[in-house]
Parts: structure tokens; sequence; C-alpha cells
């Protein structure tokens, strides 16, 4: 078994990046890695800001941390149920294939 997981994001307007990461690897880092535009991560991933906000597939589940919660409450443009900071999900084999919707904006 290959510790690299596919996933893509696919922004706003509808383009997608297809990028692979290393298991344990947050989906934030595997962006920045791959050069996606749209994670801006100005906080380097300190779930500090919103501007690693994505819309995650079912299969991540929502965010339970109250901090990140938080986070998205008071920054996040464009929030959603589904929203999710991408510094605060790490890579497993089960989001193989996931697709993470990019918002129109990141603040």
């Amino acid at each position: 078994m290959t510790d690299e997981i596919n996933i893509a994001f696919r922004t706003a307007e509808g383009e997608t990046f297809r990028v692979s990461g290393l298991r344990g690897a947050t989906v934030m880092e595997t962006a920045i890695r791959n050069d996606v535009p749209g994670i801006e991560a100005e906080c380097g991933g300190a779930c500090a800001c919103a501007t690693c906000h994505v819309y995650a597939p079912e299969t991540v589940g929502e965010a339970t941390d109250p901090y990140e919660q938080d986070m998205l409450d008071f920054t996040a443009d464009e929030r959603r149920p589904n929203s999710r900071l991408s510094c605060q999900i790490e890579l497993e084999p089960s989001m193989e294939g996931a697709v993470f919707d990019l918002p129109g904006v990141q603040v």
C-alpha cells in the first residue's frame, strides 16, 4: 500500500487541479506544494485565518473542533455546512479521489 493519496481541487470557475500528497500531510500543504491557485494559507496552517477554506466532500466530515468552527464563523465568506479549513484535514487513504471545492474568494 502506498502512502500517496490522490485528491483534486475544483475552483469556483470549474477548473480542476488533480494532485497527490502523502498520508498525514494536510490538504492545505498538499495544495501549496502543488501550486493550486485559490489556497492562500496566510497563517501557514496555524488555524488562525480562513484563507485555506474549502468545501469538503461528505466522506471527510464536518468541522468538529471548536476553534476551527470559530475561525470559519468569523472569517470565512461563503460558509456552507461542509466548509472546512484545509489546514485541519489530514490526508488518509479513505480520501483517495476526493474533490475539494474552493470558494470564489478567500478572506
